[in-house]
């Protein structure tokens, strides 16, 4: 085995996440091992593993909720302009369990303001709006799902 089939066998090792790969080949072994270990970071303390029961057992309250309220607030039909993830990750209505959502059905917003928070590999990023102005129409995502990027989260009605 020669020099560049084993910086091929190291490039391989970081590539797929290994831990640790061992070769022989006749008499020649050769063993990687990474020794890094990935200790996850968290952004946003309110999002914890303790507090993500907390999180799932709100999104269900709200989700028992929602026809009520649609029914309360619902326009004569959906109208508005789908504002679509930037990006794959977790939606969040509000930055913590214990929190005021970012928007609700019915609420005016601007340029700039906060909509919601989509966590992507352990960081939670701040979503805004970018448009003119309007109207929050309807929330097509619950709380703590997972969205694609291009997916609609909420209609907006222009102002």
């Amino acid at each position: 085995m020669d020099l560049k089939q084993i910086q091929e066998l190291v490039k391989l090792v970081n590539k797929s996440g290994i831990s640790e790969l061992q070769v022989k080949e006749g008499d020649f072994e050769v063993t990687i091992k990474t020794g890094a270990t990935v200790q996850p970071v968290q952004y946003a303390p309110a999002y914890t593993q303790q507090s993500s029961m907390a999180v799932q057992q709100q999104a269900a309250e709200a989700k028992a909720e929602a026809p009520a309220q649609a029914a309360a607030t619902a326009p004569k039909a959906d109208s508005g302009t789908a504002f679509k993830s930037p990006m794959i990750g977790t939606f969040y209505r509000k930055s913590g369990p214990d929190k005021d959502p970012f928007v609700k059905v019915g609420d005016n917003i601007k340029k700039g303001d906060v909509l919601c928070i989509i966590e992507a590999m352990k960081l939670f990023n701040e979503i805004e709006y970018d448009g003119d102005g309007g109207k929050v129409v309807k929330i097509l995502v619950d709380d703590a799902s997972p969205v694609e990027y291009d997916q609609p989260l909420f209609l907006i009605e222009k102002a």
